[in-house]
């Protein structure tokens, strides 16, 4: 094996192990952080008992969860039943692989133990077990702050995401119950009708950048706007897709308490509960990081290029704009959660198939249109220039889209329903057998 590829090796097993245990970490945190928001969302103090400030509530619960009994319904299909929080897990895991998390960083060595040689103190004892174990490794280049820097990018992501519902899908129904087969049936049917108007909500990036991955868009918002202002409608249709994807409120009908329990993890205890917990908060993340990355800049800093230097200090300045960026939207998700009540299911079915759809379909034809006039027809070619005029065409749509779906043409509450129904005719008052009519006061 050449030096090189030992390097391009070492780098990855490097990247993977920070990266997926930063998110494991990460997701148990994220629990208490959504129980510190609801309590200060709703004037109490969450949890505040375990460490310092609650901050050892997850290790808690954690424990709690391995040392719990695990119980498994008679009749249940005991072999699938115990692979479909896996089948949840490790979908919600394999996004965070993908999505560069910092500015790619420069590094030209020829051989790793000489560079770890000039470490102090333990230097020599690291150059020795480089060298012990892999001989000479070198690597060249810019690189990239990702584990699997894919060419294709986003469509990986929406490949790999739409898997995750296996594992609900399989959980719901081998528990042998109602409640959890109809939570299945639910999360099913949810995740077909949103992974299309999510997929469509894409489609505009792609015509901006050219390109499906994840540094080419990038650097097309470095070059130009963050895509957030050229495809407002994009953002707005991915953000609203991606909540339903997660099954979070107000898209949380695959476990509505009030009506199915807990839905598809009735039957399940102990760990495998916690799984699908984990398998929610990881899909939050991967959604709040996509759309940092797609119409944010992701790790762009703005109003400079100095992020593009590759040194150690630009990239770890990159990472933290990332980190912020993404934090802000799960911030979003929990915040909405406890705002807004639950969608109804043929609310929940009409804003995506009768509102979501056919917009993001006809903005690809707009958006598609439009780039070809600018581009071909009035010969424009600064990014910037392009992104200012799609803003000010997305600007018209929005206040169009959003006054629609305001008044309720869409979706729609029973008193909305209840103002345009035709007004009825006065009932007729029943008389009995013998023709006497009703007594008023």
């Amino acid at each position: 094996m050449s030096p090189e590829m030992k390097g391009f090796l070492l780098f990855s097993v490097i990247k993977m192990l920070v990266v997926f245990t930063v998110v494991l970490v990460g997701v148990a945190l994220l629990t208490l952080m959504e129980r510190k928001v609801s309590a200060w969302m709703q004037n109490r103090h969450g949890p505040n008992r375990v460490g310092w400030a609650g901050l050892l509530q997850p290790v808690a619960d954690g424990l709690k969860n391995i040392l719990k009994e695990e119980t498994r319904p008679a009749a249940a299909n005991g072999g699938l039943f115990l692979l479909a929080p896996a089948f949840a897990f490790i979908p919600a895991l394999l996004l965070s692989a993908v999505i560069p998390f910092a500015a790619p960083l420069n590094v030209n060595f020829d051989d790793l133990g000489t560079v770890l040689a000039g470490v102090p103190l333990i230097g020599g004892v690291l150059a020795a077990i480089v060298h012990g174990l892999l001989g000479q490794v070198a690597y060249h280049g810019p690189l990239p702050m990702v584990v699997a820097d894919l060419p294709v990018g986003f469509l990986f992501v929406l490949s790999i995401s739409s898997m995750g519902v296996y594992g609900i899908a399989l959980a719901g129904w081998s528990s042998n119950s109602k409640y959890s087969l109809l939570g299945g049936l639910r999360a099913t049917a949810q995740m077909l009708s949103y992974e299309v108007a999510m997929g469509m909500s894409l489609i505009p990036v792609l015509l901006m950048a050219g390109n499906v991955s994840f540094g080419a868009i990038i650097a097309d918002q470095q070059a130009g706007l963050w895509y957030v202002a050229p495809l407002f409608l994009s953002f707005f249709i991915f953000l609203v897709s991606g909540f339903a994807e997660t099954n979070r409120l107000p898209f949380d009908l695959p476990e509505a308490e009030s009506e199915l329990i807990t839905g598809y993890h009735t039957e399940y205890s102990a760990m495998k509960f916690s799984m699908f917990f984990i398998a929610e908060y990881a899909n939050m993340v991967t959604v709040s990081a996509m759309v940092a990355t797609l119409f944010f800049g992701g790790w762009d800093i703005p109003f400079t290029d100095w992020d593009n230097s590759g040194t150690v200090g630009a990239v770890l300045v990159s990472h933290l704009f990332f980190f912020v960026k993404t934090f802000f939207w799960i911030f979003f998700i929990m915040w909405i959660r406890w705002t807004l009540p639950r969608f109804r299911y043929d609310q929940l079915m009409a804003l995506g198939w009768k509102f979501l759809t056919p917009v993001a379909l006809g903005y690809i034809m707009l958006t598609a249109t439009l780039i070809w006039v600018i581009e071909r027809r009035l010969g424009v070619t600064d990014p910037t220039t392009r992104s200012l005029i799609l803003f000010a065409v997305n600007i018209v749509l929005a206040v169009l889209v959003f006054r629609v779906l305001d008044r309720g043409a869409i979706v729609s509450g029973s008193e909305a329903r209840r103002r345009r129904a035709p007004a009825r005719p006065a009932a007729e008052p029943i008389l009995d057998g013998r023709e006497r009519a009703p007594v008023t006061s």
